[in-house]
């Protein structure tokens, strides 16, 4: 079984990589400069303030001096924290974060109608701060969240969450694990109801 997510870990990894380079091939730019693209990882990290600012698995805010940015995860659905596993998903991702140091990189994809930033983001992990963790593929893969199939057609890496989202399938972990509902249900039951 370890062996297997070792496995799996690196398809993803690999998949992660090229799909980076793929993108930066494609707008010509494989410097770190990335501040001339409309679609780019913004070369000054953001600053997650605490632990309240992760209110759920799908969103989170960042801070920057005196910038502060709501961000909805692109491409993924957590469970809603009124949701069985909506606890369990906000502080896995909270653990994820803690791998780091508080800096997170983003990646705007667009706005959404509630005026958050839908983004693609990645922590930098201790020791050393080399290695990164992509969040959006991190909580599907962990399955404390859904591959949002119907909003991930604009994010880079939506191929991974596939992948992402095949192997906790696969390995029964969070979501996973029973006959849980979709936050998508979840909200239109509940607002059905009202």
């Amino acid at each position: 079984m370890k062996l297997k997510q070792i496995f799996n870990t690196t398809i993803l990894t690999i998949g992660l990589l090229l799909a980076g380079y793929s993108y930066l091939k494609s707008q010509n730019k494989l410097s770190l400069d990335f501040a001339s693209t409309t679609k780019s990882i913004d070369s000054k990290p953001w600053l997650i303030k605490d632990n309240s600012s992760i209110y759920d698995g799908d969103t989170l805010r960042v801070v920057r001096g005196s910038e502060e940015l709501k961000i909805r995860f692109c491409g993924i659905d957590a469970p809603e924290r009124d949701q069985k596993l909506g606890i369990e998903s906000r502080d896995y991702l909270r653990s994820l974060v803690a791998q780091g140091d508080g800096t997170i990189y983003v990646l705007p994809i667009e706005k959404d109608r509630y005026g958050r930033t839908v983004a693609e983001l990645w922590i930098p992990i201790k020791p050393d701060y080399e290695r990164e963790i992509h969040l959006n593929t991190a909580m599907v893969e962990a399955g404390m969240a859904w591959h949002y199939e119907k909003y991930s057609g604009n994010c880079e890496s939506a191929e991974n969450l596939v992948w992402a989202e095949k192997i906790a399938r696969e390995d029964k972990l969070g979501i996973w694990a029973s006959n849980s509902q979709p936050p998508w249900e979840f909200r239109a039951s509940k607002k059905a109801n009202k």
